[in-house]
């Protein structure tokens, strides 16, 4: 699964969860997406990443100021909305993408190079899973490469 930022013809940003980008692509191509407040099937999918620290000045910021960069809230999808996150949604959140991990196949440190290889179709299209640098995150993002970062599984917590 991945969760993409979309928008519509009317400005109107809302996320889609999607099994690939190829079915996001599919759907839209078929008008099965449309926009939740004006239903609109014009839908673009917007850049969207995870935090991640690049190499122009990120190393001079001090950590205090990267950590509240990364968790200033997003604008709301509409204009004068106010997202609501409930402790449920954090935990229903943080089940599923538990849930992704575990039936995801561990690459480990080959996760740029397996990712790469499912994304260009020189391997078969799976979930996975792995280790990968801030600068190897920076440039799937680029190559349009979709990653999550997930949360440690229920083992893994200390």
């Amino acid at each position: 699964m991945i969760v993409l930022d979309l928008c519509c013809n009317k400005e109107h940003r809302f996320e889609g969860w999607f099994a690939s980008a190829h079915a996001f692509e599919d759907q839209c191509a078929r008008q099965l997406v449309s926009c939740p407040v004006c239903a609109s099937v014009q839908v673009r999918r917007l850049p969207s990443a995870p935090y991640v620290q690049t190499r122009q000045g990120a190393q001079d910021k001090p950590v205090s100021e990267r950590l509240q960069a990364a968790a200033t809230p997003a604008v709301p999808a509409t204009p004068g909305a106010a997202a609501t996150v409930t402790p449920e949604t954090v935990t229903a959140v943080l089940q599923l993408l538990r849930h992704m991990a575990r039936d995801a196949d561990d690459v480990g440190e080959r996760l740029p190079e397996e990712a790469r290889r499912i994304h260009y179709g020189e391997a078969e299209a799976r979930n996975i899973r792995g280790q990968a640098s801030a600068d190897d995150v920076e440039e799937l993002l680029e190559e349009g490469i979709m990653i999550v970062p997930l949360p440690p599984g229920e083992d893994e917590v200390h």
